[in-house]
């Protein structure tokens, strides 16, 4: 009997757009990965700057008032899920299997399958501006400003059902990474010789699976109060507008370390290589993560200190947003001690991971000052709160993810960014930042309400927040800095397979590395392992001059391309349009999701003999 793979065969180019769009390569799903979310993070960069344009002067009226609460929104939304979660993502998929010694990651159609799902649901997302419908209520959209009295529109379900979407790519590819370094890694690599940000994947996977099904219990229960007379948030039906608080920062707590763990990940790599010395307490590096992902999950309710939860609760969550600081501190001291007389280089990755560590220190004592409630009393929903999140997740997890940008991209691509323009783009960036967001907290202390759409000039804020939409027009020239990096690169040498002296097992093989990623899977030696092999090279007398040499990729079995994900996620994506417009198109979709599950389950294991 003749099924679906046999009527549709696999397809058997890597060429062209066709080649992108059925690829199930980690490499080029980290590429995919990488250029969406920067291009989002080029939306949410405009709508940021809408917001700064407005706020520069007092009684300001650029833009309308809804006009406003729209872009507050979708800049937060657009950041959080859209840019800082997959750009790690894109890091995720690059070098994990590269970094554990595998050729691939556990399931690489499941893979794909995240991506596209991540694609459609922030494409999704912002189709709310096509049709005049923008989701208006903050990126964590209480209760009852969501409810339907409140927002009349669709915005709030155009919100509510791409996370919901979203939020399935989280959680599959939370499930791939963790089998894949539970099961993939190379002989010899224990647990304790993961590199550290093998390990941060480990924990912020781990984050992801547990956390998703939180606030997607919240998604659903928002949009049945919101299209289905139910009453979940509705105090007159008997709801409760403070679960949706409880149930939105129980997963949105665990969500900032699933933004910053990465990138201290990505930190943990760089610092070592360009100090020239290994990782100073690694152990207790990788506990205090361990500890960090933990504790992360008692810690939500002082984000609630004001809404009345009473003195016990206050106090519990007060200690417990206290104790979180230690772990944090741990990294801190470690890197420190990292530093402490290394050879240090200071190339661009090392000065975006030097860079990381000041701005965090400076967003985790302002959050450490969160957990004391009565002054939270103060801080609560004013602008000293705008400062602190921009600094763990501007100053941190950015500055974090162009370490990694200029650390890896010779292996990814096999061309260096220019040093002189990535030293340019570090310094505007650092600059605009602060000027951008530490003028923040004074604004906050000031008394200047987050969210706020206009302000008289009695009030006496209008200078420091010129110095704030300054230190915009300094980001956005740092930005366009950085796109000049990339493309003038382009054209620049091709660079060695280990252009730092890099310590990892990434480093061994070509750049960019090939299909297979390695000949024959190493045999790991350390925790260090690249420094080892060069060591013993070195006191053999037969210094290691190249990468690993190339094979033939068709002696190689390797995953082939396949239609199914992205059509299965399409699929998947019109249920979730049926959601918005017609509930007929959602059982299309669910008939054109159910079509793809089943041809993948029948697509044949071995590939055809015309590619590997």
């Amino acid at each position: 009997m003749a099924t679906i793979t046999s009527v549709i065969p696999r397809p058997t180019s890597y060429a062209g757009i066709w080649g992108w769009m059925t690829t199930v390569d980690h490499k080029r799903i980290a590429v995919l990965y990488g250029v969406t979310a920067f291009i989002f993070m080029l939306i949410a960069g405009i709508e940021a700057g809408v917001i700064r344009m407005q706020l520069a002067s007092a009684d300001n009226d650029l833009i309308a008032p809804g006009a406003y609460n729209q872009m507050f929104t979708m800049h937060a939304t657009t950041m959080v899920f859209m840019v800082i979660m997959p750009l790690s993502v894109s890091f995720f998929n690059f070098v994990i299997p590269l970094a554990i010694g595998a050729r691939d990651v556990a399931f690489p159609r499941l893979n794909a399958l995240s991506f596209w799902i991540f694609l459609f649901g922030g494409i999704l997302m912002h189709v709310s501006f096509v049709v005049g419908q923008v989701p208006d209520a903050g990126w964590f959209s209480y209760a009852n400003l969501s409810e339907k009295p409140f927002s009349v529109d669709r915005g709030l379900d155009y919100w509510a059902i791409s996370l919901l979407v979203m939020g399935t790519s989280s959680v599959a590819g939370g499930l791939n990474f963790v089998v894949t370094i539970i099961n993939l890694r190379a002989p010899g690599m224990s647990l304790m010789r993961m590199p550290v940000f093998v390990w941060m994947t480990l924990i912020t996977s781990l984050l992801l699976i547990l956390a998703f099904p939180v606030i997607t219990v919240g998604l659903i229960e928002l949009v049945m109060d919101r299209n289905f007379g139910t009453h979940f948030f509705v105090p007159s039906g008997g709801g409760d507008p403070v679960l949706w608080q409880h149930l939105f920062w129980v997963f949105g707590h665990p969500e900032v370390y699933i933004l910053i763990l990465p990138p201290m990940g990505v930190v943990s790599e760089v610092l070592p290589t360009f100090s020239r010395k290994p990782l100073f307490g690694y152990p207790f590096v990788i506990f205090s993560g361990i500890v960090i992902g933990i504790m992360g999950w008692a810690v939500w309710s002082h984000h609630m200190f004001t809404v009345g939860l009473g003195p016990v609760a206050n106090s519990v969550f007060t200690i417990t947003t206290m104790l979180i600081a230690v772990p944090t501190g741990v990294k801190i001291f470690n890197w420190i001690g990292t530093l402490w007389k290394g050879s240090i280089e200071f190339t661009t990755a090392m000065m975006f991971a030097l860079g990381f560590v000041a701005l965090f220190i400076v967003g985790g004592l302002s959050g450490v000052s969160h957990a004391v409630s009565p002054s939270d009393f103060q801080q609560q929903d004013t602008y000293y709160i705008v400062a602190h999140i921009h600094y763990v997740l501007f100053g941190g997890s950015i500055f974090g993810i162009f370490a990694g940008t200029y650390y890896w991209w010779p292996k990814i691509t096999g061309k260096m960014l220019n040093e002189t323009l990535g030293r340019l783009h570090f310094w505007l960036l650092f600059i605009g930042m602060n000027l951008t967001f530490f003028p923040m907290h004074f604004l906050g202390m000031n008394g200047m309400p987050r969210r706020i759409y206009t302000y008289s000039a009695e009030f006496g804020w209008e200078y420091m927040n010129q110095l704030a939409s300054l230190g915009y027009v300094v980001l956005f020239i740092a930005f366009l800095v950085f796109i000049h990096n990339v493309f003038y690169s382009r054209n620049s040498r091709r660079v060695s397979h280990d252009p730092w002296d890099a310590p990892g097992v990434e480093w061994s093989i070509a750049s960019p590395p090939p299909p297979y990623n390695f000949a024959e899977v190493p045999q790991i030696l350390g925790r260090d392992h690249y420094w080892i092999v060069k060591e013993n090279a070195e006191a053999a007398g037969t210094p290691i001059t190249g990468p690993e040499p190339l094979v033939d990729p068709s002696s190689i079995h390797m995953p082939s391309p396949s239609y199914w994900p992205i059509f299965t996620a399409v699929g998947v994506a019109l249920i979730g349009g049926g959601l918005l417009s017609h509930y007929a198109l959602s059982f299309v979709g669910g008939a054109i999701a159910m079509l793809g599950a089943i041809a993948w389950s029948n697509e044949p294991t071995t590939a055809p003999s015309d590619h590997h």
